[in-house]
């Protein structure tokens, strides 16, 4: 059985996704670990989103709500969060719902930015983590290969995510109304993550040239031979950071590399080498800076940027709690025929899951059908056959089981597996073991609220 717990900017303040992505690398090991039914564990932590994809082995008919409490305890030992409060936040997807809200996901449907292009990525990339980490399995990887072959196809088939849209986009959208001319803005881009490569690209298309790059990790002068851009040294860092014009910050870094104090010894080595002096009682004193206006935009996550900046004249901050509120709205016209899209390729991901369920019985049922076959061909052999009883009995054998294997995929389709498997045990004697049977009558759904410990759904007040 699949399960998604999930947690976005729809439904978690950034103070809980910061905490929780902080965690994410570590969180599916301790989920595998956590309770015996988990059989598998992929863990999706974007700027906007931490979830968990689960494996869950769980006998036909038998709740799974123990196992979810028990993946929502190891997320929270690892964050360092109640699961209590974790309950209250995380919504609830199980069966086919998983693939359609992944899908969805993939597709940038789910994201601040309905069509952001780095979502795909990130999602890919966090199936190769799990990898790395020993925690998927095989059908969370026929899960997310599906996804990434839908988004793919609501990419290349609908108006989502055509014009390139994307997190940094926005903000760079947002900054104009401050912006007049990017030819002439000077931009430190700090960091050399995830965002950074589409911060340089986004600020290219709209004319900046004056643009450099500091990594606090050291990895700076890399990226800036790739992007042909210069890199700044760390003794140089706080004279840079003060000079910008735009600073964005796109790091993986969990402290803060732009606070009020690299702004503030900025801004003091600059009034010395810059500002033009006057002679006071025979001292010569530096005239008072003309007030600077800078724009600060932290896309990191967790936070980059202190809050403590604000308290700098001139300084104002864009993040990501900012952005979100001036998201755009949906096209509605490409959002409906990317959701059409993405539901037909949820109904087929679970159609080829309930295929594979019931393959165990049908090669049983092959296998029953040729071993008597075989017998009776021996038999032919035994008495001098010439070949053609053989030729016959292999044209039967074909014959009687064509109807059942057809008939055994139109049970898939309709949910009826316990049925055929029933009536090839009674009417053949034949068993199989088979993994536990999911529901595929149910249609995709919307992800819902934690279901409660006695197995109910409790909606989010």
């Amino acid at each position: 059985m699949l399960i998604c717990l999930t947690a976005s900017h729809k439904n978690a303040g950034f103070d809980m996704l910061e905490r929780l992505s902080t965690t994410a690398g570590g969180a599916g090991p301790r989920i595998l670990a956590g309770h015996d039914a988990v059989h598998g564990a992929v863990v999706v932590s974007t700027c906007n989103r931490f979830e968990a994809y689960l494996d869950l082995a769980t006998p036909d008919g038998e709740s799974p709500v123990d196992a979810v409490h028990g993946a929502i305890r190891s997320v929270g030992e690892v964050a360092g969060l109640e699961p209590d409060e974790l309950r209250s936040t995380f919504d609830f997807a199980h069966g086919n719902a998983v693939a359609a809200h992944l899908f969805a996901v993939a597709s940038g449907l789910e994201s601040v930015v309905v069509g952001e292009g780095e979502i795909a990525g990130q999602v890919r990339r966090s199936l190769e983590h799990a990898r790395s980490e020993g925690t998927t399995s095989p059908e969370l990887e026929r899960l997310f290969q599906r996804a990434s072959q839908t988004s793919r196809s609501v990419k290349n088939h609908t108006g989502i995510g055509s014009e390139g849209r994307s997190l940094v986009r926005l903000a760079l959208d947002l900054a104009e109304s401050r912006i007049t001319d990017w030819s002439g803005t000077r931009v430190l881009l700090v960091g050399t993550g995830r965002y950074a490569g589409a911060s340089l690209a986004a600020l290219r298309d709209r004319g900046a040239s004056d643009i450099a790059v500091y990594s606090p990790s050291g990895r700076g002068s890399k990226f800036a031979a790739s992007h042909d851009v210069p890199s700044i040294d760390r003794a140089d860092y706080a004279r840079s950071a003060a000079e910008a014009d735009v600073i964005i910050t796109c790091t993986l870094a969990e402290h803060f590399v732009v606070d009020r104090a690299v702004l503030a010894s900025g801004r003091e080595q600059l009034a010395v080498e810059t500002a033009p002096v006057r002679t006071l009682g025979g001292a010569v004193v530096p005239e008072p800076e003309a007030e600077r206006r800078q724009l600060v935009i932290d896309l990191g996550l967790p936070r980059n940027v202190a809050p403590d900046i604000a308290e700098i004249t001139g300084v104002e901050l864009l993040d990501l709690e900012t952005i979100k509120i001036h998201a755009p709205l949906e096209e509605f016209a490409a959002t409906d025929a990317a959701r059409d899209l993405i539901r037909a390729a949820a109904r087929d991901f679970g159609d080829a899951g309930e295929e594979l369920d019931l393959a165990p019985t049908v090669v049983a049922l092959r296998k029953h059908v040729y071993d008597v076959l075989d017998a009776e061909i021996a038999r032919a052999r035994g008495r001098g056959d010439d070949g053609v009883t053989e030729a016959a009995l292999r044209h039967m054998a074909g014959v009687l089981l064509h109807t059942p294997m057809v008939r055994s995929r139109h049970a898939a389709r309709a949910g009826e597996q316990r049925a055929f498997i029933d009536a090839v045990e009674t009417l053949f004697g034949v068993t199989a073991e088979a993994p536990a049977v999911r529901d595929a009558s149910a249609e995709p759904r919307a992800a819902t609220a934690m279901p409660e410990a006695d197995g109910s759904d409790r909606r989010a007040g």
